[in-house]
């Protein structure tokens, strides 16, 4: 006989899922008793900063990343997090920690009273397990849903009184035993039509999306629109997690605007628009309009069954990406068509006091390795920085598709524990910072070499721009005077420097970028939103 959480701990081992991100409480403890030596277990001090790392590590690794939570208020103070996980499309198994079991109906002190509820609707899967020796199977079930297209959270109720239980182990090696498969192309005759349709269009267009780079796909994509002679977009950035596309291509045309009625004005003159793994689309602001242009063919290409059926205009082939561009590719021929113009140059920066975000965003271009990593969250230069870096590698970007503040900061530790040989840089607001502040303990306890870039316009400046278009004035709370980030970064035991000028923030990247542990740079901006 073996107890539960030995099982657990060898199902976690042979899945390759040896890292655990979590802050334990009372309910954590027999889980993490004698704690294995082959598992790593990184410490957050807030359970949204535990998840948002978790997020960043699945995403870069490729791999179910597991996070452990503090029952019902750990639970609670991840829900955040977990929505952004979820729109990320992010792997995790989510495990919590619950009362003994004889406690639970007596809702004694920090019973969960109603565990597979409370992270509703944002996880694939939710489940307590109904004995003590179910355990193990859940565990399973949820990586196998976490894993499985779409991805996402799963989660995982445990009574703290079940990790001793004996289990029988002819019950734990079927369960080890097992594998799950989940990707599947599209139907032939749907790829030859559609190959078709690609070929007698007179002018499309290809809009390239999240799932791109995950799925593998990104070699392929860009071999299609090569052949095809096809300008590509990025959908909004909205919704955009992770580019689906070289932003450095002479055939790369922009960034889709997020409202209904400006992408329909954006893509018109096109006859068929090829949507490949987004959504259509990640809306906001609402602006009214024709989702497609009058006339155009729309069709997506997603492994999810809910953004197909959203979708308020065109048709949808639901099937991994990877497999149904590349039998795509091999449908179509060479085209007569006239190669798109590439993009114009765009205006030169200049100095100033305080600097530009493109004139930041124009530094960290020339301080970022080529093999750097970029996770971002500063949402008035989000475009700024898309335009002036034109990220060209895939696994090289990573962004917040749901849009909850919190996600940058934490996640740019996980990407960094995943990708350790690549140098990351995590470009903040001043205000987006604070919701994973505590985050830079953790860089600085594990050493974690991450640069955090915070850009200071002592204000909410995607608010302002928000109250502006809503036509909204006076509202409160849109100002962030005084926010000291690099002191606060020193606080935690993170070194850190305040620039001001091209040359400063130049030398100050250089020294964080070849540095062995975490480094911050606070550079004042200009406020306002910036484009480029």
């Amino acid at each position: 006989m073996t107890t539960v959480r030995e099982a657990t701990f060898d199902l976690l081992r042979e899945r390759g899922i040896t890292t655990v991100f979590g802050n334990p409480g009372s309910t954590e403890l027999p889980m993490l008793a004698d704690f294995p030596a082959d598992f790593r277990y990184v410490l957050g001090l807030q359970e949204a900063v535990v998840v948002g790392m978790a997020d960043g590590f699945a995403q870069a690794s490729r791999s179910v990343a597991h996070v452990n939570l503090h029952t019902a208020p750990g639970v609670g103070n991840a829900m955040g997090a977990i929505f952004n996980a979820q729109a990320n499309k992010s792997p995790l198994l989510i495990t919590a920690g619950q009362q003994v079991r004889a406690h639970v109906t007596m809702h004694a002190n920090l019973s969960n009273r109603d565990a597979t509820r409370v992270p509703h609707p944002y996880v694939k899967w939710s489940h307590e397990p109904l004995r003590a020796q179910e355990v193990p199977a859940a565990i399973a079930g949820a990586i196998h849903r976490a894993s499985l297209p779409p991805q996402g959270p799963a989660f995982v109720s445990i009574p703290m009184d079940d990790w001793g239980a004996e289990v029988e182990e002819a019950d734990t090696r079927l369960v080890l035993a097992r594998t799950v498969m989940g990707r599947a192309g599209a139907d032939p005759a749907v790829v030859a039509e559609l190959a078709r349709a690609l070929e007698d269009a007179s002018n499309p267009v290809l809009v390239a999306g999240q799932d791109v780079d995950p799925s593998g796909a990104w070699d392929a994509v860009v071999a299609l629109a090569e052949r095809q002679r096809l300008p590509v977009w990025a959908a909004p950035a909205t919704g955009g997690g992770r580019l689906g596309f070289p932003e450095g291509h002479p055939q790369f045309r922009g960034v889709l605007p997020p409202a209904i009625g400006p992408i329909g004005q954006t893509l018109e003159g096109h006859d068929l628009v090829l949507v490949v793994g987004s959504s259509v689309f990640a809306y906001y602001p609402y602006i009214a309009g024709p989702a497609i242009p009058a006339g155009a063919r729309l069709v997506a290409i997603t492994n999810d069954p809910d953004e197909a059926a959203r979708a308020p205009a065109g048709d949808a082939v639901v099937a991994d990406v990877r497999l149904t561009v590349e039998a795509l590719l091999g449908a179509v021929g060479e085209t007569s068509r006239t190669m798109p113009e590439p993009l114009a140059d765009l205006p030169p920066v200049e100095e100033s006091d305080p600097l530009s975000p493109g004139a930041v965003h124009a530094t960290l271009r020339e301080a970022l390795p080529d093999d750097g990593i970029v996770v971002l969250e500063s949402p008035t230069s989000t475009l700024a920085l898309r335009n002036r870096l034109r990220i060209s590698r895939p696994g090289s970007y990573f962004f917040c598709a749901g849009g909850g503040l919190g996600y940058g900061l934490a996640a740019g530790i996980g990407v960094q524990l995943a990708q350790p040989s690549r140098p990351v840089v995590c470009v903040l607001g001043e205000g987006s910072a604070q919701y994973a502040i505590s985050g830079l303990w953790t860089a600085a306890a594990y050493d974690v070499p991450v640069t955090f870039l915070v850009l200071r316009n002592e204000e909410y400046g995607i608010l302002k721009w928000f109250a502006a278009a809503e036509q909204v004035s006076g509202a409160p709370g849109l100002d962030l005077p005084a926010l000291e980030s690099a002191a606060i970064a020193q606080g935690y035991g993170v070194p850190a420097q305040r620039v001001r000028s091209r040359d400063a923030l130049r030398a100050a990247l250089d020294d964080a970028v070849a540095a062995s542990g975490p480094r911050l740079v606070e550079v004042d901006v200009a406020p306002g939103m910036a484009l480029f």
